[in-house]
């Protein structure tokens, strides 16, 4: 039993950590909103511009997610130099911000290359969908979309730079604003370039595109400009990325790959199990899909918990502060359990209602897939514990610069281990869809274990190397 002293720590550390975690998690529940918006609206067009539209973002949002990747470790360097800064250190410069500024032309830089490379490829695997197997006229569509989507992705990653900025700053209020406004602007745009209103031409779903091109635009802008009147970033936020110098640039690199490399993994792992799924039937890919929308949007939640633990841990191995870094594992975990117990036992107790916005119970197509799904709910009750925590993991090893690390267990966790889990479950045993998510769930539990004891002894590593404890006195976002 937890002492009252240890409660109370707990308690505390609980709600400095959600400080940070609630702003990034209420900000990524609001991108999903974003693109689900874009489907809606796909929809209204029919079901080939539905197709051809859901091929485009598919495209976009890998590109997007590995592009985000590469100035994800951003985050974590700005929040260790601001707190060398804070210290007092006088290497580096970091006493006037020498350091965060050199890191946010960097990271520009970065997301500049990211951003141009990726529009370009984007172009061209719109040009090969035809060779990649698609109907001649979605490929057609989907091409067209792609056109339009390509220039929205430099200033995404643009935006995405200046908000790992901020967010080592640990000042992230205006994300959450910009992207709840964000929605809003990019659904009143989807209409206006759909149907053509106000004298503009009628670009059907090519306008979609348009539409959410300008809204990335329009998101930077607006969070460059929020980070321009606030007095504590103003002085650090610099967008000369020519100015970056390489080595900075490399070391970002270097972090960022990795990293950049595992969202597309985890990305990938997921995409072929709903192949699998798929071989099942369409009630049973329909009940994937479905389920996995839910797990989708409580992964927002463990992604809050991820990067601000990252960010925590960055800033109090800064300050040398070690214990206070185990604290937060700990701490994180703690606060992923109880999200996780309270939608679980929402899935348990209320299935039919979590399920209702995905399937009509007075169709017999989709009574089917209901049924499938409700049995799902039982697994995934489970699944995300680990989920949660896996993703933690990756974000505390990001805290220590170990970005490789991860990236190598998340391989073995995901796909050594979790896809012939999936197959062997689901196939040789008969366990068809089910097994398909218990396979899922021991690939997951096995990641989570194996980042967690990575965290553990690299941490214990380190303060053995350096066991100088921080000094006394000074401001801890967690303590």
């Amino acid at each position: 039993m937890p002492t009252v002293k240890q409660t109370a720590i707990l308690a505390r550390d609980s709600r400095a950590l959600a400080a940070l975690a609630v702003p990034l998690a209420l900000t990524q529940l609001a991108q999903v909103a974003l693109t689900t918006t874009d489907t809606i609206m796909m929809g209204v067009l029919g079901t080939e511009a539905l197709a051809a539209g859901g091929l485009a973002l598919v495209v976009f949002n890998q590109l997007r997610t590995m592009g985000v990747g590469l100035v994800t470790s951003v985050g974590n360097q700005v929040a260790a130099a601001a707190a060398r800064a804070e210290r007092g250190d006088r290497t580096a410069g970091t006493d006037d911000g020498h350091e965060v500024r050199a890191l946010v032309r960097a990271a520009m830089a970065v997301a500049t290359l990211a951003g141009i490379a990726g529009a370009v490829l984007m172009v061209l695997i719109g040009q090969a969908a035809t060779w990649l197997g698609q109907d001649a006229a979605v490929a057609e569509r989907a091409q067209s979309m792609l056109a339009a989507l390509a220039p929205g992705l430099l200033p995404c990653l643009w935006f995405q730079a200046v908000r790992q900025f901020t967010v080592g700053m640990r000042r992230p209020q205006a994300l959450l604003r910009i992207t709840i406004a964000a929605v809003a602007v990019n659904a009143g745009l989807n209409w206006v370039f759909i149907h053509g209103t106000w004298g503009l031409p009628e670009l059907g779903l090519t306008g979609i595109g348009v539409a959410t091109s300008s809204v990335h635009l329009l998101s930077f802008l607006a969070l460059w400009s929020s980070a321009r009147r606030d007095p504590e970033l103003a002085p650090l936020l610099t967008l000369d990325f020519w100015r970056a110098d390489a080595p900075t640039v490399r070391r970002l690199l270097g972090l960022g790959t990795p990293i950049a490399a595992t969202y597309g993994s985890e990305a990938g792992f997921f995409s072929v199990t709903a192949l699998l799924a798929g071989s099942f039937g369409a009630a049973a890919l329909a009940a994937h899909t479905a389920v996995n929308q839910l797990i989708y949007i409580v992964f927002q939640v463990a992604v809050g918990l991820s990067h601000a633990a990252s960010i925590n841990v960055s800033r109090e191995l800064a300050l040398g502060d070690h214990s206070a870094a185990r604290r937060i594992k700990n701490t994180a975990l703690a606060c992923g359990a109880a999200v996780s117990t309270v939608v679980g036992v929402v899935y348990l107790t209320a299935p039919r209602l979590v399920l209702r916005p995905f399937f009509d119970p007075g169709t017999a197509a989709d009574q089917q897939g209901l049924r499938i799904a409700t049995g799902l709910l039982a697994v995934v009750a489970v699944l995300q514990f680990f989920d949660c925590a896996q993703n933690i993991g990756v974000g505390l090893l990001r805290g220590l610069d170990d970005t490789g690390s991860g990236f190598r267990i998340t391989l073995v966790g995901y796909w050594a281990v979790g896809l012939p889990a999936s197959w062997l479950l689901a196939y040789p045993l008969g366990g068809e869809t089910r097994g398909l998510w218990l396979g899922l769930l021991i690939g997951l539990a096995t990641t989570a274990v194996l980042l967690l004891r990575r965290y553990t002894l690299a941490l214990g590593a380190r303060a053995a190397a350096a066991p100088t404890p921080a000094e006394p006195g000074r401001t801890s976002p967690v303590a």
